[in-house]
């Protein structure tokens, strides 16, 4: 698959470390897939991977109510990125609704030739890094020096396992900068639509033992590029409440 560093890398080209300036009274955020002039909005950002040449296919089936994205991945991998710049307030939460047509036969969360997931949604965070360990800090700097000052250092990923258990929490096998949170497994539910509402700081809290400071975007990916599979998941109503926008998260729909 591809490296933690490409991931890393690319998760950061588009995002945007928390400012304090220009923030507002706790409110709420709908991440549309749909523009308001029609096709895919363009704040979702191609995320690509430069070792992985096949990629998934995303295409809006749907515009009505913020859109619902297709995403089918045959042996490929890429993903669409939103970057933002928002505080967290300890309410604030993520929801979303998604269907898969069903699992991967050779999924699995903790093997690196299993780190396929018919559906997941990234999301990286902004936090204190006097928190970090020397080491951790030492880690940090040198991966800014190479990817950039924006380079985020954790981020939890929400997946659609194939069968571990759900509400399990694991570090992803490439790297525990990411830990992988199960929300949905196995395929008794597949061809459902699920609806989920995640309180952001207590899952980071859960993951990383401590409390970020913001949030730096979200990012939605169906990928089969490990096990060589195929996969066709949709996402509709990514919505993000109790949050403070700042300036530069209050864009108009493209």
């Amino acid at each position: 698959m591809y490296s933690i560093k490409e991931l890393i890398g690319v998760l950061a080209g588009g995002l945007v470390m928390l400012g304090l300036a220009g923030q507002a009274a706790a409110e709420s955020l709908a991440l549309d897939f749909a523009g308001a002039q029609g096709g895919l909005d363009a704040r979702w950002a191609p995320m690509t991977f430069e070792k992985i040449p096949r990629h998934t296919r995303y295409r809006l089936v749907t515009e009505d109510a913020g859109g619902i994205l297709e995403a089918e991945a045959e042996a490929s991998a890429s993903g669409l990125r939103y970057a933002l710049n928002v505080g967290l307030t300890p309410e604030s939460t993520l929801s979303w609704r998604w269907k898969v047509s069903g699992v991967l036969a050779r999924g699995d969360v903790s093997r690196r030739d299993g780190d396929d997931y018919p559906a997941r949604i990234y999301v990286t965070f902004d936090f204190d890094e006097g928190l970090l360990s020397w080491g951790e800090r030492m880690k940090l700097r040198a991966a800014r020096m190479i990817y950039g000052k924006d380079l985020p250092f954790a981020a939890i990923n929400y997946i659609w396992a194939s069968k571990a258990k759900k509400g399990l929490i694991v570090p992803n096998p490439y790297t525990d900068r990411v830990r992988m949170i199960v929300v949905d497994s196995g395929t008794a539910e597949a061809g459902q639509w699920r609806s989920h509402r995640r309180n952001l700081m207590a899952d980071f809290e859960a993951a990383f033992g401590f409390r970020p400071r913001g949030l730096t975007g979200v990012a939605v990916m169906t990928d089969t590029d490990n096990t060589g599979e195929r996969a066709t998941a949709w996402y509709t109503g990514l919505q993000l409440e109790n949050i403070t926008l700042n300036t530069s998260s209050k864009v108009e729909a493209k």
